[in-house]
């Protein structure tokens, strides 16, 4: 997009509607001052564009249950600050959030558990939410990656479907953090015809062309004491659990390439050998984005070392509210760069770009989740969209001092205490 604004007026410029949409991101940006209906603006000429096509923002609405309308704000913040992907973490251990018609389980035990005091706690999302969810984040151009975990972090469906599960159950929707062993047999073709039935409803819902699968942190234990999981391995001349899982996550491709869709997984999805069209999304460091994108998939970088925003934003954690552990400052988000320098030269065009995750173990409240985003939410939009020579610390720090004004004008809960 181009802006102009000088004596003779004020132009905004673009080929395509959302183009024009960030320019008027920009423009809001640039007010200054509004006094008596008169607003001040500098004359400037900006001719701008994005560096990368995946500017994302996760949001894990499964520890803790976030309402439509919160969800919706946070939208609003990925737009203005050019955010174009919304990666929407639906499913856990700890809670199940999307409705699916013809398996009512899912909402009325899945998606609640016992919290502290014995307390039933969670929520979910009805169809008629989730699409207008994904209409709202379409009229401002971020689409919505919806992400149902598979194989494991599933013990919140097993509660409701214990017929998927190594051992037959019964389970409960799980009440703490952690990786739990409980997950989908892969030895039991039931298994995958329940999974396609949860995929036709998404994909109904979801018109983005990506679908986040997991695939992170799955224990094997069950499967190497199931028989049913054991003569698949043999029947499919597998090695190990390690390529059960593979097995897994490539039969779960196929189901999504009939319906045009993309399949999105964490890096261990690499584990075992990785699914033919695949696009890895690393975050345990940059490691297996580099493995991926020299072999020629395509990747998104989401490191824990630079955009984990449940981490402490202070190194002497006292002074801050109680978070999952880790510390990122503000000055490591902005030093976040997506493509590494062990990426081949001509695999860079690989990287699809970079996301900020905001897991909610211990991010109880939309206070909480605001001081956990801000400032921090800032770097990240800068990262993702400039060029990288064009990045500057010092000099973010102090535009940054206006955003934070205007954080004030907007009683947003920022983090105050950032390095």
């Amino acid at each position: 997009y181009r802006i102009q604004i000088d004596a003779a007026g004020i132009v905004l410029q673009a080929s395509t509607e959302s183009g024009i949409f960030y320019a008027i991101q920009t423009f809001c940006q640039l007010i200054k001052e509004q006094l008596w209906g008169e607003v001040k603006l500098p004359c400037v000429e900006i001719e701008d564009s994005p560096r990368f096509k995946w500017r994302g923002l996760h949001l894990d609405v499964c520890r803790h249950f976030f309402d439509v309308d919160f969800v919706k704000r946070y939208i609003d913040w990925m737009a203005l600050h050019k955010y174009n992907v919304f990666h929407w973490h639906l499913t856990e251990d700890q809670g199940w959030r999307i409705e699916i018609p013809g398996l009512p389980g899912l909402a009325d035990i899945s998606a609640w558990r016992t919290a502290t005091g014995g307390c039933r706690y969670g929520g979910f999302y009805t169809q008629t939410e989730i699409c207008d969810v994904v209409r709202y984040a379409e009229e401002r151009h971020v689409s919505v990656v919806p992400e149902i975990e598979l194989p494991g972090h599933a013990q919140a469906a097993l509660a409701a479907y214990p017929e998927y599960s190594c051992t037959g159950g019964p389970f409960d929707v799980v009440s703490e953090w952690g990786v739990f062993d409980e997950v989908f047999c892969a030895g039991n073709d039931a298994t995958f015809k329940f999974l396609e039935s949860v995929f036709e409803h998404v994909i109904d819902l979801f018109p983005f062309e990506y679908v986040h699968i997991g695939g992170d942190e799955c224990p094997k234990e069950r499967w190497s004491k199931c028989q049913k999981c054991q003569k698949r391995i043999n029947s499919e001349g597998l090695k190990n659990e390690d390529e059960l899982q593979s097995y897994f996550i490539k039969r779960i491709e196929k189901v999504l390439i009939k319906y045009n869709k993309r399949l999105i997984g964490w890096d261990e999805i690499l584990e075992g050998g990785l699914a033919p069209n695949a696009i890895v999304h690393s975050w345990r460091g940059m490691d297996g984005g580099i493995e991926a994108a020299n072999e020629g998939h395509e990747v998104i970088m989401s490191p824990t070392t630079n955009v984990y925003l449940d981490y402490y934003q202070l190194e002497d954690n006292d002074k801050e509210p109680l978070a999952i552990g880790g510390y990122l400052p503000l000055s490591k988000v902005y030093e976040f760069e997506p493509i590494p320098d062990k990426i081949d030269a001509d695999k860079r065009h690989l990287i699809l770009g970079g996301q900020a995750n905001l897991w909610t173990e211990y991010v109880q409240t939309t206070k909480k989740a605001e001081y956990m985003l801000f400032p921090r939410l800032y770097a990240l939009s800068e990262v993702v969209w400039s060029p990288k020579d064009k990045k500057d610390y010092t000099d973010f720090v102090t535009r940054l001092g206006f955003h934070l004004q205007r954080s004030d004008q907007k009683k947003l809960n920022y983090s105050k205490n950032f390095e």
